[in-house]
């Protein structure tokens, strides 16, 4: 049976008190609705339709990156059951079967939707209802059984005292079989505390029908954990981050300190590596083997080698660092850098778009942007590549094996030849000649007694 995916995302998030839709807000480097859509994703559905009302449009526009999805419109918001009816346009006529899931729950994994799939092909069900059993079901609906089977589902609003004691609780995750789905919302009230049309009403129409419902209940009440505050969204971050953390180190990652290690989902790292305190490794970063990486390093999206060592307190973005290279202290690598095999790029270095080559180092208080740098190169401390005219960026090329001495300014466009030398705090607006020295500085005056006359003088 083809599968369907329908992820609810139109409510405010009131409680968030924030301007951005809940949905869109990020834990663990990700959206609320992405962790959601990637355990989706398992299914490998044929169609995802999104339901959107608050702010549709910044809704749809935080998941422009996501191919096919088909965006449905609820507007007033109504209830789970008015909002699934509107996805009706966007799904086909026949068999197949909807799973509908909430855009806040990002928690949720991918084999517990394989395998709720799987509960209800087998029982040949109408609907099948996720739940969990929890210490405190205050505010969740209940699952009511009768000799075992699920008879109904009640909302906390409307529960009798008896019913509030239930500690099953209804996830707001369901599997249902098409044909029938929308012919049955149709038939839903709104007759209840909150005046809106409650989805789990599906479960009295259908037993009334003498049609099967079926639950799954979930050995981890933890994955159904929807955000509704800044504290629930802390709380789901804190478990998403444990979960990656403790993936890692089951592969050979040393986490010297698991708890300030914030490592984003899709980031790879080798076996042997070493994350000191307080390191942020983000988006789509891939870290080899045996690299040291110091406390309060900031990684985005970048490659790093194996055996690399990043000192403290450097930012590395969209750049790659090979194997062996050393980086920081208080280094900034901005992207479409790179720093290849065994180069050192020292404490408050700066590139930007600059290649740096094999066994070259530039150790101290350097900026180097929009430039090529050779292999074996020395860049002395205070060296400028001044790549800006004002209007536009100009390049920098430094060949093999050429020495720049300190406190350099490199006037852009320029080239420095292979094994040229440049003199220490020379300003440099011609090309050097391979194996050159090149010398531009004014010409040193020492005037005797100077101090002496201006004292006077004063």
């Amino acid at each position: 049976m083809p599968t369907h995916l329908v992820i609810l995302a139109a409510g405010k998030g009131t409680r968030m008190r924030s301007t951005r839709p809940k949905v869109l807000h990020t834990a663990a480097g990700l959206p609320l609705i992405e962790h959601v859509l990637r355990a989706g994703d398992a299914l490998a559905p044929e169609s995802t339709v999104v339901v959107v009302g608050y702010q549709a449009a910044d809704v749809q526009g935080g998941l422009a990156k996501r191919l096919g999805l088909r965006f449905a419109s609820q507007e007033p918001q109504l209830g789970t059951g008015h909002a699934l009816l509107q996805a009706e346009p966007f799904l086909p006529a026949g068999s197949g079967t909807v799973v509908l899931l909430s855009g806040d729950v990002p928690l949720l994994r991918p084999q517990t939707l394989v395998g709720l799939v799987r509960r209800h092909a087998a029982a040949r069900a109408a609907m099948t209802v996720l739940s969990a059993e929890v210490d405190r079901p205050d505010g969740y609906g209940r699952i009511v059984r009768n000799r075992g089977s699920i008879a109904a589902i009640v909302e906390h609003k409307d529960a009798t005292g008896d019913e509030r004691r239930i500690r099953e609780i209804n996830s707001g995750i369901y599997a249902f079989d098409l044909p029938p789905l929308f012919e049955a919302l149709r038939q839903i009230g709104s007759a209840n505390a909150q005046g809106e049309f409650y989805l789990p009403d599906l479960v009295r129409i259908y037993r009334g029908r003498g049609m099967t419902v079926e639950t799954l209940v979930l050995d981890d009440p933890r994955e159904i954990l929807g955000v509704n505050s800044r504290s629930e969204l802390a709380e789901v971050a804190m478990i998403l981050k444990s979960t990656k953390n403790d993936e890692l180190m089951a592969s050979g990652v040393t986490l010297a300190d698991p708890a300030t290690a914030f490592i984003g989902p899709d980031v790879v790292i080798g076996a042997d590596t070493v994350i000191q305190p307080g390191v942020y490794i983000e988006g789509r970063t891939r870290i080899g083997s045996g690299c040291q990486i110091h406390s309060g390093v900031r990684i985005v999206d970048s490659v790093i080698g194996d055996g690399v060592v990043i000192n403290n307190f450097c930012v590395i973005t969209e750049s790659s660092v090979d194997n062996g290279a050393r980086i920081g202290p208080f280094a900034h690598i901005r992207p479409q850098s790179e720093v290849a095999v065994d180069a050192h790029v020292g404490n408050f270095v700066e590139l930007k778009k600059t290649r740096i080559g094999r066994g070259s180092k530039a150790n101290h208080l350097s900026y180097l942007g929009d430039a090529t740098i050779g292999e074996r190169v020395n860049v002395g401390a205070g060296t400028i590549t001044c790549n800006y005219d004002g209007a536009a960026k100009h390049p920098t090329v430094i060949e093999d094996g050429a020495f720049i001495g300190s406190d350099t300014q490199l006037i852009a466009p320029v080239r420095v030849g292979r094994g040229a030398y440049v003199a220490a705090g020379s300003s440099i607006t011609e090309d050097v000649p391979p194996e050159a020295l090149a010398i531009s500085r004014g010409k040193q005056v020492n005037k005797e007694g100077w101090v002496a006359k201006k004292k006077s003088r004063a």
